[in-house]
């Protein structure tokens, strides 16, 4: 994977951390790019296509038995204004159509800063047990206070929300969880940006059965370190580190 498919934003933000002479702004390098076609194309920026209305929504198996899970609609003010470190969503990206390894990606909501895990497949089971491989590198004390919250789809990979919810050391519970409304991937903005991100390095119709999770981890950390609009030119780990939020490395 190549890790240099940044907007022109981030390739700017990046040479003035470096010091570079920079004589411009990001503005006018858009404006240049729009109506010259110079250094790149119009047709090559990261964004260049958005979502047309009435186009088709993502397709998810939804959980329709689900009717013990929270709603997200009960979810305290504060994580919705994402007033306080430690609350997360979660989502599954998939490959190409035939291939079984897909992406577990964890967004913190207000650093967004990413945990991207490689799962075996897409069901309840691969889903758990990443969540308990989170617990069992972070221990239940400081997995409880870094993941007090997750919010997440109606997809049927999420529908055991006792099991997610549940420590793999006490079974007392770790996290809890919220579900989104179905087709309401606005109701998880954060997640559905680092998925675009993903998509930059990885394209629809890449299959992920060939990856290996120190592949992933590469990936996770260009993504924690691109440069946000939202903060201003820092990075998600420069957000989450102000925010004393603990990191933890994947093993392959």
């Amino acid at each position: 994977m190549t890790v240099n498919k940044m907007s022109p934003y981030a390739a700017i933000e990046i040479a003035r951390q470096k010091k570079l002479n920079i004589n411009f702004c990001a503005r006018s390098l858009y404006n240049y790019i729009h109506h010259y076609n110079y250094p790149i194309t119009r047709e090559q920026l990261p964004m260049k296509n958005k979502r047309k209305k009435g186009s088709k929504t993502r397709s998810v198996r939804l959980a329709r038995n689900n009717v013990k899970g929270e709603s997200i609609e009960k979810r305290p003010i504060e994580i919705n204004e994402r007033d306080e470190v430690g609350h997360w969503e979660m989502d599954l990206v998939v490959g190409a159509k035939g291939g079984k390894k897909v992406l577990l990606v964890l967004t913190e909501r207000k650093t967004r800063y990413e945990y991207i895990i490689l799962l075996k497949d897409k069901s309840q089971k691969s889903v758990i047990w990443a969540l308990n491989k989170i617990e069992r590198q972070y221990g239940s004390k400081l997995f409880r206070e870094t993941f007090k919250s997750i919010t997440c789809d109606n997809g049927s990979e999420f529908l055991d929300f006792q099991s997610l919810e549940k420590s793999l050391f006490n079974k007392t519970r770790r996290t809890k969880l919220y579900y989104a409304h179905p087709f309401s991937s606005f109701e998880r903005g954060s997640n559905e940006n680092a998925n675009h991100l993903i998509r930059r390095l990885l394209p629809k119709k890449t299959t992920f059965d060939t990856l290996t999770q120190n592949d992933i981890n590469r990936l996770a950390e260009w993504m924690n370190r691109y440069p946000r609009r939202i903060f201003e030119g820092k990075s998600a780990r420069l957000m989450a580190r102000a925010e004393k939020l603990h990191f933890i490395n994947f093993a392959a």
